[in-house]
């Protein structure tokens, strides 16, 4: 954990540039850390030229876009600031068909990266397993980094995931604090995404547990309908404006592009969103605060711990004893619940103290008996 900590600490310092590094935009993308330095990953290109056609460090989405503002894009940032920080070179490989791309699209992006010099491939998206069970026992030299993904038991794999149950957790007590008592939640993934599962029942536990604090009654709107391909649309759109027009003051937005549809709603109709992921606050005005985990960091520490140690295998879980999810604090705009008391709440989920229930099967909150909250339609 010392260590995690201490590579922590050097991944968010402010980086130099190297040959396949400047040229970005200069839009400043928004950390996924809350107390981060400053860190402009745009200033780093997306695309780098290798001389020899040749990339040391790879990236392989399942589905989505990669400038998605949350999951794949602060993915990739890790990518590309380690690889600009150590002289590599770095390649974005989409599957074809984009988000309906198959296994066999990701088999072939995977296979790909390898024939092209690839030394690390990171795969984020629980999607992955297949083409990982395909790919790497084939190229046994090269390393996976499986980005919210588990212990496929093969000796070049590592699954990295978080304790999203702890942010959720955050989010939905900050959210009943704050004063809200009809919350929304709309997820990514169909309901068989276990990160989002577990952003969600936490999201609830914390909600109830807040409610129960203030002897309260929480009203709650939970699907996860029109996000199985964690994006944007117009039917999304309309069904969270739907909601708000019902009463509903605050949605935790949990999937991808599925926020830009939130954000939309929420600010046709003067309400509030949570973002997911990394910290949403730059993207819309609607947003009060967001549910993180270190995206960008972890890949670099794992990258680190690859070209440091060699090949990783089995499973690295980091949460909040590790400093690895939470709320920004720095840019949230939450009035009535003070920071400090965000402090010592997160303290005690980091101490054991307080014990969110990490069921990544609990697609369904209304079942887990909890007493303070009504899901409603």
């Amino acid at each position: 954990m010392k260590k995690f900590l201490a590579l922590l600490l050097a991944a968010m310092m402010v980086f130099a540039f190297t040959a396949c590094g400047g040229g970005g935009s200069s839009e400043e993308a928004a950390d996924d850390s809350s107390d981060a330095a400053a860190v402009s990953y745009d200033d780093i290109d997306d695309n780098c030229e290798s001389e020899d056609g040749t990339y040391q460090i790879a990236m392989v989405t399942d589905v989505g876009q990669l400038k998605d503002g949350s999951f794949n894009q602060f993915t990739w940032n890790g990518c590309k600031k380690y690889a600009v920080d150590n002289g590599k070179t770095y390649k974005y490989y989409q599957p074809a068909n984009g988000q309906n791309a198959t296994d066999e699209d990701r088999i072939k992006a995977m296979t790909d990266a390898c024939d092209a010099g690839a030394e690390v491939i990171v795969t984020p998206g629980f999607l992955q397993q297949t083409a990982l069970e395909a790919v790497a026992p084939k190229y046994p030299e090269v390393q996976f980094i499986f980005i919210d993904g588990w212990d496929l038991g093969i000796d070049n794999v590592l699954g990295v995931s978080y304790q999203e149950e702890q942010a959720g957790y955050l989010a939905g007590y900050a959210a009943v604090m704050e004063g809200y008592t009809k919350l929304g939640f709309s997820g990514g993934g169909g309901g068989s995404n276990p990160a989002c599962i577990r952003y969600g029942y936490g999201y609830a536990q914390g909600a109830n547990d807040a409610a129960k604090e203030k002897d309260v009654d929480v009203e709650m709107r939970y699907s996860w309908e029109y996000g199985s391909s964690f994006s944007a649309s117009d039917d999304l759109q309309a069904m969270l404006a739907g909601w708000y027009n019902a009463g509903t003051e605050v949605i935790f937005m949990c999937g991808g592009t599925m926020f830009n549809s939130g954000a939309a709603a929420a600010e046709a109709a003067d309400g509030a969103i949570i973002g997911v992921d990394v910290d949403q606050s730059a993207q819309s005005d609607a947003v009060i605060t967001s549910a993180t985990k270190g995206l960008a960091q972890s890949v670099q520490i794992s990258l680190e711990n690859f070209y440091g140690e060699g090949l990783q295998k089995g499973a690295l879980v980091l949460g909040a004893a590790d400093d690895a999810v939470g709320l920004p604090v720095d840019t949230w705009s939450l009035q009535n619940w003070s920071v400090e008391d965000y402090n010592a709440l997160f303290e005690k989920v980091k101490s054991g103290e307080i014990k969110v229930d990490n069921n990544s099967e609990m697609a369904d909150p209304s079942t887990a008996g909890l007493e303070k909250i009504k899901f409603v339609k």
